[in-house]
């Protein structure tokens, strides 16, 4: 009865990441509308966008290979996979001991792969130029990220999100400065890696400026479909993953019980809306940088999680 309880609280957690997917997109489009001063869609309009992509007919380049048509759904199942398994509410679940950094890395890792390969599949100049951004960005990106891991992880003395989440939300962490690096440069790259402004703008159309938009123009119907929810969730997975490692305040154990579960959600959904507040604040605040700058944004995030790390070292007498 335990092992059925713990599973059914598993996938409550991988529904409830796919439910609020698409509406913390929306509350930041909203968000950004209303400081524009603009009235903006809803905040359910990208419900509706999937629902009707869904509806459309897929529409395929004639030397279009099998790559090109399975990508949407690697992507979508391995973002979905990894953004399932970050503690959200609870820890110590069913398949929390697979939630382990550096795998969410590698899930993140192998999407990356294959949507950029399938940008060059069909042989369009625009999908070659996303492609080779995305790779860029991404030759960038992961070593920032995995210097984050390791500095977090000689902290906590764990790669285990749930191990993680538990010992920060001890009193043995206290002020860290090198704790204080590793969060900003895992948020400079969720910044990249999700497209957000400086590195992209989600919302262009402007063939010279698009890096993920690029290779993703030849998509239609359930294919698009599946590839804009699996950016819905991988702009979860980093905000779930900044809360679960930095501010894991409110989130319950195993076997806690109904209350407590409905606590704990509660509490993730207030963090969500004011981490998805502070984006919208922040990209209507801040400008797009150009291509050739990119680098050095992310590799200002890259000396942060080094300085984290070597600072953790120089702590520990090493």
């Amino acid at each position: 009865m335990v092992v059925i309880s713990d599973i059914l609280v598993q996938l409550g957690q991988m529904t409830l990441v796919l439910l609020l997917a698409p509406l913390l997109t929306g509350v930041v489009r909203k968000v950004k509308a209303r400081l524009l001063r603009r009235r903006g869609p809803s905040v359910f309009q990208p419900y509706r966008d999937l629902l009707r992509l869904l509806r459309k007919e897929v529409v395929l380049a004639e030397n279009a290979s099998w790559l090109f048509r399975v990508t949407p759904y690697v992507t979508f199942a391995a973002i979905w996979v990894a953004a399932a398994l970050v503690p959200t509410f609870a820890t110590g679940l069913e398949f929390n001991w697979s939630a382990d950094l550096i795998a969410i890395v590698a899930l993140l890792g192998s999407a990356r792969f294959f949507l950029a390969l399938a940008g060059m599949d069909v042989g369009t100049s625009f999908g070659g130029i996303g492609s080779s951004r995305e790779v860029m960005i991404a030759a960038l990106a992961e070593p920032a990220m995995l210097l984050m891991v390791f500095c977090v992880a000689l902290i906590a003395g764990s790669t285990q999100l749930s191990t993680v989440a538990t010992f920060m939300a001890s009193s043995e962490v206290g002020l860290r400065v090198s704790l204080g690096m590793a969060m900003i440069a895992l948020i400079m790259v969720a910044l990249a890696e999700n497209a957000r402004i400086p590195v992209d703008n989600p919302a262009t159309h402007l063939e010279l400026t698009m890096v993920h938009e690029a290779m993703i123009l030849e998509y239609s119907g359930r294919h698009l479909a599946m590839i804009e929810f699996g950016a819905f969730l991988k702009l979860l997975l980093y905000i779930s993953l900044i809360i679960c490692v930095f501010f894991p305040w409110q989130i319950t154990t195993e076997g806690a019980g109904p209350l407590s579960y409905l606590v704990s959600v509660a509490a993730y959904i207030v963090k969500l809306t004011i981490a998805s507040l502070l984006l919208a604040v922040f990209e209507t605040a801040t400008a797009k940088v150009r291509v050739f700058r990119v680098p050095e944004f992310l590799g200002a995030a890259l000396m942060l999680g080094l300085l984290g790390t070597l600072l953790r070292f120089v702590s520990r007498g090493f």
